[in-house]
Order: structure tokens, then C-alpha cells, then sequence
């Protein structure tokens, strides 16, 4: 069942839109820690991901856990997973929704802190999304080799008035972002012209080095 509090769209005059970038994965491909801070063209991964979304949002905050201070140095708000275990992108997603609602932002845009490449005009194209099929979310596609597309659930939009419905989901054990997502409502939107890949995600030494060369 869908949030039953009055809704603004993403493009209307009150909408104010925050990101929240998703730092909070086991890395375990990178073997553990920070995947985030390791050093891309001569500055932290995060630093490239911070500096895309910044100027397409009102705010930035980060979700990671444990020790925030050693993401002092970026000088975001850093907000933890609020639901015990590793609940996976969801759980960020949560975390940035509830700093949203604290801080009075109707939307907020996810994207992953391993993919320094996303378009610049990622929110301007999801806001465009939701507008086109009046839906209240919308979520990148990239189109498959072979041709089709698949989703990409860490670059979507999200409306703050279904925090409520997703924390319920989160407690009964859902952890798919797809899942929760798509019976919402959940608008599709395709990027052409921004490189092979714009949502090219750095998951192991040889990801690393292969963005070396795109930086």
C-alpha cells in the first residue's frame, strides 16, 4: 500500500531534492574497508562521486557505518543504516530518507559511491521520468550488449513520503530495491550519448585501473 501523505512531484516549485551517496557495501571484492576512499586521478573515488551529484542536488549526505570521522574530510553529514544487520542498499536508502525528512526535502536521488561517471544531468533525467509517466519514483536502465535493459537500483529517485512503507519492508525481511520499488510506481530512464558506460561501478583492482584510464 502506498504512503497515504500528500505528495509533491520532483518538479513542482516546493520540491526540494537531496542525494544521498551509498557507501555502506562490505567491498569484499576490493578486499574489505573503504572501496570509496581509495585514490582515483589523484583523489579519493568518493571525492569524484561527491563533485557529479553536488551540483545537480540542494544537498549531499553520506550513508556509511561505522566511524564517521573518517569521512571528515568531504564535510557531508554522514548517516548510518538504521535497520541491524547489512540490509544492503535499502537500508541506505532509509537513512538518507530520514535525514531528508529531517531536514524538509520531499525527494531524494541515490547513487552509489563506486560509479564516479553517472551523467551530469542524472536528477534532471529522473526528475523528467517521473514527470513523463506520473509515477513517483523513477530508476536508471542501461541497455544490455545483446540488446534489452537492466536496472540500475542504486541511481534512482525516491519520493520521502514512502519512508514509512519502506522501514515496514525493511523489518519484514524485503533487501531488493527492485522489489519494494516497482509496485510503487517506478519510472524507467535510459541515458544515451554519455560514454560506453556512465554507470560503470569499480568492484575489483582491475575495475580500478580500468577507471584510471577513463578518468
Amino acid at each position: 500500500m502506498q504512503s497515504q501523505t500528500p505528495r509533491l512531484t520532483p518538479s513542482s516549485p516546493e520540491a526540494r531534492i537531496a542525494a544521498v551517496v551509498l557507501a555502506g557495501g562490505l567491498s569484499s571484492r576490493m578486499g574489505g574497508g573503504d572501496k570509496c576512499l581509495l585514490p582515483l586521478g589523484g583523489r579519493p573515488m568518493l571525492a569524484h562521486v561527491i563533485g557529479r551529484i553536488a551540483p545537480q542536488v540542494e544537498a549531499v549526505v553520506l550513508n556509511a557505518n561505522g566511524d564517521a570521522a573518517r569521512f571528515a574530510d568531504f564535510g557531508l553529514p554522514v548517516v548510518a543504516d538504521s535497520i541491524a544487520g547489512f540490509a544492503g542498499p535499502l537500508a541506505g536508502v532509509l537513512a538518507g530518507m530520514d535525514w531528508a525528512a529531517e531536514n524538509r526535502f520531499s525527494h531524494i536521488v541515490s547513487v552509489a559511491a563506486d560509479t564516479p561517471f553517472f551523467p551530469p544531468r542524472l536528477v534532471q533525467g529522473l526528475r523528467f521520468a517521473c514527470e513523463a509517466v506520473g509515477q513517483p519514483m523513477a530508476m536508471v536502465h542501461s541497455p544490455r550488449a545483446g540488446g534489452g535493459y537492466f536496472r540500475q537500483p542504486t541511481f534512482a529517485l525516491y519520493d520521502v513520503a514512502d519512508r514509512a512503507h519502506l522501514r515496514a519492508a525493511l523489518q519484514e525481511g524485503l533487501r531488493k530495491v527492485i522489489q519494494w520499488a516497482e509496485p510503487l510506481g517506478c519510472a524507467p530512464i535510459v541515458f544515451h550519448g554519455f560514454g560506453d558506460d556512465p554507470f560503470f561501478n569499480i568492484n575489483t583492482p582491475e575495475d580500478l585501473a580500468r577507471a584510471e584510464g577513463l578518468i
